[in-house]
């Protein structure tokens, strides 16, 4: 399950998985982040919070990220992957290349970092 928070105020949409994530759950949040986007154009930033990455359910939905991904890193400022798995230093560094946003690693307990982060627009 993937738990999706759009803080509309500020702009900032935060993912947090619970278990693997399967089809379904990028499709829920296209539901919450699509309309706020095609009110205001973008979104200020994204915010994946989990302590450890918990995979895919399927190749099939690893798939469907990427065209999650593909279909919004154009509307996002800022991505902020706050956790303490490697996938988010790897992130930082790989992903980089391939979207518009401006990607940042935090450890898991400095979510309100990665809020400030975004919201302030500080490098």
């Amino acid at each position: 399950m993937l738990n999706v928070n759009l803080d509309e105020k500020q702009g900032i949409a935060t993912l947090e998985p619970n278990g693997e994530l399967t089809k379904g759950d990028f499709e829920s949040a296209a539901k919450i982040i699509d309309p706020y986007i095609g009110k205001f154009g973008k979104l200020n930033g994204v915010i994946i919070n989990v302590k450890s990455f918990p995979g895919w359910d399927s190749f099939g939905t690893l798939i469907k990220h990427l065209k999650f991904i593909r279909d919004h890193h154009k509307n996002v400022s800022r991505v902020a992957f706050v956790t303490d798995s490697p996938i988010g230093g790897f992130a930082e560094h790989v992903a980089s290349h391939f979207v518009n946003a401006v990607i940042k690693h935090f450890p898991f307990d400095q979510l309100e970092d990665a809020q400030k982060w975004i919201s302030n627009g500080d490098k």
